[in-house]
């Protein structure tokens, strides 16, 4: 087998509305309906990194503890979207804060040098906005 890339990749939803919400509206991704109830795009740059994440490590990550709090959905995947710059990163927080998404780990920066913050997908999918200078080409 010689897998090339990752072809796409998106949550199971269970609350259409939410959902559509979430990464239409506050993420702003532009998502065709066509046909009506499939919500999707062919248009985001590709995947730079594909990732097996340990939920310890995850939660980590965003909660500095190897255990991921019991009063949350433990995510069965993760997202990242990387956005233009730190500031970005920041901004896009508050935007979703003040969308009212609750807001796991504020904007900081990893040890690695990846500016990140982390909020919860209504599919409870461990969603990270992020800007990591390596990634960007230019």
């Amino acid at each position: 087998m010689d897998v090339q890339f990752v072809a796409g990749f998106g949550p199971i939803v269970r609350d259409d509305a939410a959902s559509r919400v979430f990464y239409r509206d506050d993420l702003g991704l532009s998502l065709d309906e066509s046909p009506p109830g499939y919500l999707h795009t062919n248009s985001l740059g590709g995947v730079k990194a594909f990732a097996l994440w340990r939920l310890t490590d995850a939660a980590q990550s965003t909660f500095g503890t190897a255990e991921w709090p019991a009063h949350l959905p433990v995510p069965q995947a993760w997202l990242e979207f990387e956005l233009a710059s730190p500031v970005a990163v920041e901004e896009a927080e508050r935007e979703l804060r003040d969308a009212g998404h609750d807001i796991l780990v504020p904007t900081h920066v990893e040890p690695w040098g990846q500016t990140t913050s982390r909020l919860l997908s209504p599919e409870g999918m461990l969603v990270g906005l992020s800007y990591f200078e390596e990634l960007h080409d230019d």
